[in-house]
């Protein structure tokens, strides 16, 4: 078999890790970004994902030997491990859900015109069709249905970025002074934008889980090597596409003192607007729908995999119960997390400025603990000499630790002086 169709036939971790990053991550952290900083920008988003990779490798690497997921992982260096991991899920749940949700609501009412509807009610109702979609279809319907989407959403971006870069940078306002970003708003953006990018590194087990489930409808588990070509491919995705939105935010609205929204309503219509201002109104429905695709594929996918870490998490810290795997757990889990994420919604508004900094914030200080948990598993006993990864990888991690530890510490530095 060719190694395009090999790749083909196991696309799906990957793809599915790459439509779940390519959300608030890409579509405002990476536009807000370009339009307020400029191209600099695309330094930490590199270094983002660079420093990351090993941590979400792991993930791919440690599931594929062992044929465990990487939550199991952490319980077997240590209940403190398992312990840990639940505790920051618990703080996820609450936050990554919701702010992804108040996104894609305010994209729906933007796209179709429906300003009189609430953005909790419209989050509701989204709550609503994407459960019913994940507790009827479940992994195989998410599959199938992100090829087309992510397919779709990478031509037309690369559509959208050619178009941006043949029009030309859009002109300065007179005596524009480019903002600082070494101080402390901007640090707090870098740190926002860096802990989402590509995504939360808790999310590494996300992929593990759903590689399990990938190889229960395949007669053969694919090798590792095919395992970590798959999944390179759709992280090479979503770090390309996090600089295409980069590029359309600093040529569209950089130098212009445009400043964007943090109402998730008003957010929506300035980026499917600053589009269609410097490509022309013929684009409008294009961006729009792209947009929304984006967002409504990243909390399909988030919502399925919070809840398959909730009941994984669950069994592994009581045996007793078995949630995992059990078709009405999995749809009672799906409605638990939308009804609480809909709390938080209607709590915080349309604010998803709040939700996303919270969100973000404790994405990036708990990445480095994380990454270090994936390193113990991928380095014990249970994996091979042979499977363990390389030296060059190793030290990548360990940079990786080093790097967001410092960013880490720079920020509560800010805070207490």
């Amino acid at each position: 078999m060719s190694k395009i169709k090999t790749l083909l036939r196991n696309l799906g971790p990957g793809l599915l890790f790459a439509s779940m990053a390519i959300g608030t991550s890409h579509l405002v952290l990476s536009t807000k970004a370009g339009a307020q900083y400029g191209w600099v920008m695309a330094i930490p988003i590199l270094l983002a994902n660079i420093f990351k990779y090993p941590f979400f490798e792991f993930g791919v690497r440690y599931t594929n030997v062992t044929n465990k997921t990487l939550i199991e992982g952490y319980l077997n260096r240590g209940k403190g491990y398992l312990w840990f991991y639940a505790f920051i899920t618990l703080i996820t749940t609450f936050t990554i859900l919701a702010a992804l949700y108040t996104v894609t609501a305010g994209l729906f009412i933007n796209l179709f015109k429906v300003s009189r509807i609430s953005v909790g009610m419209v989050a509701l109702g989204l709550f609503a069709f994407i459960s019913s979609l994940l507790i009827i279809g479940r992994y195989k319907f998410l599959e199938v249905s992100l090829k087309f989407v992510v397919s779709i959403l990478f031509i037309a971006l690369i559509v959208t970025t050619g178009l941006v870069i043949l029009k030309g940078q859009v002109t300065e306002v007179e005596n524009f002074s480019p903002p600082a970003i070494f101080n402390e708003v901007g640090i707090l953006f870098l740190i926002s934008l860096m802990g989402w990018m590509p995504t939360t590194v808790e999310a590494s087990s996300w992929v593990s889980l759903w590689s399990i489930e990938k190889w229960k409808g395949q007669k053969e588990k694919p090798s590792l090597r095919e395992s970590l070509q798959e999944f390179n491919t759709g992280y090479f995705m979503t770090a390309l596409l996090a600089l295409f939105f980069l590029i359309i935010g600093w040529m569209t609205l950089y130098g212009t003192n445009t400043e964007l929204s943090g109402n998730a309503t008003t957010f929506a219509d300035q980026v499917v607007q600053l589009f269609t201002t410097h490509i022309g109104p013929w684009a409008y429905i294009f961006i729009a729908i792209s947009a929304f695709a984006t967002m409504f594929s990243t909390c399909m996918t988030a919502h399925d995999a919070v809840t398959r870490v909730a009941l994984d998490i669950i069994d592994l810290l009581n045996p007793k119960v078995k949630l995992t795997g059990k078709k009405g757990y999995f749809a009672l889990g799906v409605l638990v997390l939308a009804a609480v994420n809909f709390v938080v919604i209607a709590t915080f508004s349309a604010n998803m400025g709040k939700l996303v900094a919270l969100a973000t914030f404790v994405s990036f200080v708990v990445a480095p603990i994380i990454g270090y948990m994936n390193l113990k598993n991928v380095m014990s006993e249970e994996i091979p000499e042979i499977h363990r990864p390389k030296r060059s990888l190793r030290i990548l991690t360990y940079l990786g630790i080093v790097f967001l530890s410092l960013f880490s510490l720079l920020y509560f530095w800010m805070i207490v002086f």
